[in-house]
This record gives C-alpha cells, sequence and structure tokens, in this order.
C-alpha cells in the first residue's frame, strides 16, 4: 500500500505508530524451547527466550549436564533467522524460525563441531498470559491523524504486584507487556518500554480514565472506559485450512541482488499446467499477505484465484519475514527486480506453472512496480494494477493529504496551508540532494508554516508537529526521494501485454479518476490494445466496500477484498490465458 500521509506532518503511516512491523517480528521468538542434541548419546537442552528493555535475552539449560543459566551473549535475528552466541561455552547456534512459528530448525557449533538442533515451543508469552484472570480490562480509541485505533489494558496481578498487558486489537496485536508504574484511586501510570510507550491518567469516576497517551514525539488523549471483554476483530474472508489445493513454502533468489526471497505457492489440483499470477506489495515492508491492520488481503485473493484454476506466488518483501535483503536501502527499481526474480522463478516450475501465462498484480505502489518488471522480462505475460499510480508520485501524495484531510474535517484554510509546504518540501527533495542543506530549507519552510497557523490549530494537530523535524530523515530517504520524482507514465508507455486496471471510486490514497487517467493515455499511447480500466463503485484503497473510503474504516470493515473485484479479476485472467 502506498504509504499513508494524512498530512507531511506525520508521515508514519497508520501502524507505524504503534506497532509496526518491527515489534511483531521482535516477539516471534519469545518463549521456552526445547530440542535434544545427539553426541553419541542425547543431550536435552533448553533455550530461554525474552525481551528485557525492548531487546531480546535468552539463557541456554542442559538439564543431564546439570548446566542451567548459561547466558546467551549475543543475539541477533534477521526476519526468520536467529543466531545465538555463548561465549562461556565457546558455542554458537543458528536457526530459522518455522512458519508456524513453532519450531526453530537449526545448528550449534561448538570445538569446532557442529550438531543439528531442532528446538520445539513449549511454553510461549501467548499461553502464559491466556491463563491469567484479569482483574480489570480498559478500553479506549487512540485517533492518530484521523485513523482510530482501539487499545486495551489489561490489569493483573503476579507475585502480589499489579502488571498490565496492552492489545491493539485493530492491529491484530496482542499482550505487549508493562509495567504499572502506580495505580490508586486517583490516578494510573503505565509504561511500555517494548514500543516506548507509556499511559497517564486520573480516574473521572470508578469506570472512566481520562488521559494521555504517550510515545515518541506524540501526546494524544485517550479516554479509557472499564469494559467486560475485549470485541475481537472479525476478518470473515480469512481462508482457513484445509484448503482445496496445494500449499508449498519455497525460496527464489533474486540474482542482482544476491538475496533469497521467502514465499507461498499455491497450486490448483490437478496435474495441469496452470496460468500464475506474482503478487506485489505496496510501499511499507510487507508481508506475503501484505498484513494491514489484521486485513491479509494477498491471501484472500491467492485462495480465491487458487480455487478457481489459478497458482499464485505470494512472497515477503525482502528484509520481512523469512526473506533477505535490507528493505530500508531499497527503491522501487529494487523491488521491481525482486518480482522479476518471483517470476523467474515459476517460470522454472514447468511441472506446474505454464510458463507462458505468468502474470504479476500490485497493489498500490506495486501497481507502479509491475510495469517496470513487465518491461524488463519477457517472462511477464500480462498485469494488473491494483490502485495503480497513474500520476507522478509528489501528485498521489498532494492529492491524498487533502482528500483525507477533507474527510476527516478539517478545515480548507489548514489545508491550504499545509499544501503549500508540502509542494515547498518536495521541490527541496526532488532538486537539494545534499541531506543538511535540504534538512535546513525543510526545517525552515516548517517554522514558517507553524507561525502562520490559528491558535485553535496549532492545538488541534500538535500532536502531529510534535516529532515532525525528526522525520526528516525519511523525507531524504532514497525509497522517498525516488518516489515523489517518479513518474509511472514513462513505464506505462512500453506496456504491449494486457493489462487489466482496478480502482475504487472511494479511493482516497490513490483517487481513481486522475490515475486511471494517467494511466489510460499512457497505454494508448503505449498503441496497447488489449487494456481494460474499471472503476468500481464504494470500494476504497483496500477495495472493501466503503462508506467515504477514509483509512478510520480500513480495520472497523470486516470485508478483506471485494467479491466483485475477486470476481473480475479472475474472469480476466481466465480469459486472456485461454486464447
Amino acid at each position: 500500500m502506498i504509504r499513508l500521509f494524512k498530512s507531511v506532518l506525520l508521515l508514519s503511516g497508520i501502524v507505524a505508530f504503534l506497532l509496526s512491523t518491527s515489534y511483531a517480528q521482535q516477539t516471534e521468538f519469545v518463549g521456552s524451547w526445547k530440542g535434544k542434541i545427539n553426541v553419541g548419546v542425547e543431550l536435552p537442552v533448553v533455550l530461554h527466550i525474552k525481551i528485557e528493555e525492548g531487546k531480546y535475552s535468552a539463557t541456554l539449560d542442559s538439564p543431564d549436564q546439570n548446566a542451567y543459566d548459561i547466558k546467551v551473549d549475543e543475539i541477533t535475528t534477521e526476519g526468520k533467522k536467529i543466531t545465538l552466541v555463548m561465549e562461556s561455552i565457546g558455542g554458537k547456534y543458528e536457526g530459522t524460525l518455522s512458519e508456524d512459528s513453532k519450531k526453530i530448525s537449526g545448528t550449534i557449533f561448538q570445538g569446532g563441531a557442529s550438531f543439528p538442533l531442532e528446538l520445539s515451543l513449549t511454553e510461549t508469552k501467548e499461553e502464559i498470559v491466556d491463563e491469567i484472570a484479569y482483574e480489570s480490562l480498559w478500553q479506549g480509541k487512540l485517533s492518530i491523524s484521523g485513523v482510530e485505533l482501539r487499545l486495551v489494558f489489561k490489569i493483573y496481578k503476579s507475585e502480589d504486584k499489579l502488571q498490565v498487558h496492552l492489545d491493539s486489537p485493530d492491529q491484530g496485536a496482542k499482550n505487549i507487556k508493562g509495567d504499572v508504574d502506580y495505580y490508586n484511586k486517583d490516578s494510573v501510570k503505565f509504561t511500555f518500554t517494548q514500543i516506548n510507550g507509556r499511559y497517564e491518567g486520573k480516574f473521572e469516576n470508578e469506570n472512566t480514565i481520562i488521559g494521555k497517551w504517550y510515545q515518541a514525539a506524540l501526546n494524544l488523549d485517550l479516554v479509557l472506559g472499564k469494559v467486560d471483554k475485549v470485541v475481537e476483530v472479525k476478518r470473515p474472508q480469512e481462508p482457513q485450512p484445509p484448503y482445496p489445493y496445494k500449499e508449498e513454502e519455497v525460496k527464489f533468489k533474486n540474482e542482482k541482488a544476491d538475496i533469497t526471497l521467502d514465499g507461498t505457492l499455491t497450486i490448483p489440483e490437478g496435474s495441469a499446467q496452470f496460468p500464475a499470477v506474482v503478487m506485489v506489495s505496496g510501499s511499507g515492508p510487507q508481508d506475503r499477505d501484505e498484513n494491514i491492520l489484521n486485513h491479509k488481503p494477498f491471501k484472500v485473493i491467492a485462495d480465491y484465484l487458487t480455487r478457481n484454476g489459478i497458482a499464485v506466488l505470494r512472497y515477503d518483501d525482502r528484509g520481512v519475514g523469512k526473506s533477505e535483503g535490507d528493505f530500508g536501502k531499497a527503491i522501487s527499481t529494487d523491488f521491481a527486480n525482486d518480482a522479476i526474480a518471483a517470476v523467474e522463478y515459476l517460470a522454472s516450475r514447468t511441472d506446474v506453472i505454464d510458463a507462458n501465462k505468468i502474470g504479476i498484480a500490485g497493489h498500490s505502489e506495486g501497481g507502479m512496480i509491475a510495469p517496470m518488471a513487465a518491461n524488463r522480462s519477457e517472462s511477464v505475460s500480462f498485469i494488473i494494477l491494483l490502485a495503480g499510480p497513474g500520476t507522478t508520485g509528489e501528485q498521489i501524495l498532494i492529492d491524498q493529504s487533502r482528500l483525507i484531510l477533507e474527510a476527516s474535517g478539517v478545515s480548507k484554510s489548514y489545508i491550504d496551508k499545509q499544501e503549500k509546504l508540502i509542494i515547498k518540501i518536495y521541490e527541496v527533495i526532488k532538486s537539494e540532494k545534499d541531506d543538511s542543506i535540504a534538512t535546513e530549507k525543510i526545517s525552515l519552510y516548517f517554522d514558517d508554516f507553524t507561525a502562520q497557523l490559528t491558535d485553535e490549530e496549532k492545538s488541534e494537530f500538535e500532536s502531529d508537529m510534535a516529532g515532525f523535524k525528526q522525520r526528516i530523515p525519511m523525507l531524504l530517504s532514497p525509497w522517498f526521494r525516488y518516489f515523489v520524482a517518479y513518474d509511472p507514465a514513462g513505464e506505462l508507455e512500453k506496456i504491449k501485454i494486457p493489462v487489466l486496471a482496478l480502482n475504487g471510486s472511494n479511493d482516497l490514497q490513490v483517487p481513481a479518476d486522475v490515475n486511471m487517467e494517467g494511466i489510460k493515455a499512457a497505454l494508448e499511447k503505449a498503441g496497447n490494445k488489449n487494456h481494460k480500466l474499471i472503476k468500481l463503485e464504494g470500494l476504497n484503497h483496500l477495495f472493501q466496500a466503503s462508506e467515504t473510503g477514509s483509512p478510520v474504516e480500513y480495520a472497523k470493515i470486516e470485508e478483506t477484498f471485494s467479491p466483485e473485484a475477486l470476481k473480475i479479476i479472475r474472469d480476466w485472467i481466465l480469459e486472456i490465458t485461454s486464447r
């Protein structure tokens, strides 16, 4: 999904404010893990991994040798891979976490020897907390740049001391451990070191706490009400096993980047060679399901298409999940090479894939990457643009900011002032290559912008503005510099293969009309005779049936991906691959 900028002041997007991908990955290895090393005799070992002050810590037990609490001196993780160093015994362990996060398969090295060691999860943080009898539950809605996210604070006792867990149901996050600094008849304070956040509030009455959530530069109002239970987020479209098709975890190499990417290939039942689609995610680090706000659109799409005779490959972005690489250093052209590597892998699978019928379906920025990849690979026979851009990155962000602010009820005066700021900032990003000079110019423009705001505007957008200057490095990152200046017309004007472009009429991130006009004009200039553009009424950027299209609705809507859009995609692929 193209990064959501409700205003240029926030920049961090919906999920980055609290949990981001890093937290989800950071907790994957937490728990107690048991295994056996065969050194002629079997020696049981137990690895205990926890998080302290936001970082992993661990100890190792070897019960048969009466050795306990062996310190793990160094822990590094990259996606699903973990490396442990135990200096006191001259040992090192390298392992990879399974897809279901219940096993670590690897090798332990010691004294010049190496032994296989598979560890099985025996006790997880989730299993422990599920047994807790919570004394009270407090729920509130955090409004951050027009996006509402529920937070739930769960109070319990451990060793006669009050403790707290934090859930963010709309982000699919549970049981973030925190500390109760105080909890008395007048006020409360909870601290969550792992995510650099805290909550401070005062009791209005026995069922209501008035307070604020603090995280990094954010300072946001948060009213908590006492509740009996946490309402679970429903995602009725998410497929559940057993599946009526084959599912394989696969690896493929991007030779140009010298990285291996990890994904899931779903193959229809039968012995035929099937048409196939590579799914390419939008911007920001995405896993193979393009997981956003507890929705898994790529998993839903893959399930639907595979049930209908179309193979689908979806993969973790570089540096995410089990895929190698550094996401933060990559730009869109790098992601295009990743997509090409996925296509080439499918073309090699002649046992199940028809190498002449492989396409790319890209969502949002993925719809910008798909034409890039198609123009660089003869193995791509069609592309599907899902909310793909047809205007420059700069124009998309300007339009996006205005539309979302308008949908949030922000005054025209503020929107106009901010748009002038955005245009100035983007001009600096495009023209000034020196980061230090660019930072100075952007800071001056921002100071001038804030000076023009009314007291009411300053108060309303205080949390957005608080950490703006800390976010300037992100504005000057290679990806952002590339995206702002990029015009998709250059690639679209070269596309001769069949194209399906779908956009939602309620899309506030990649507005349908102007971007579809851009796509249409570019394809016509290319002389492309086989393209189909459809605007789907009422669908938002995630292709959910929506009321307004505002990102506020994303998490609240139970639908993950429109059945109408799924049917159009299926019918079009089957039509063009049957010729």
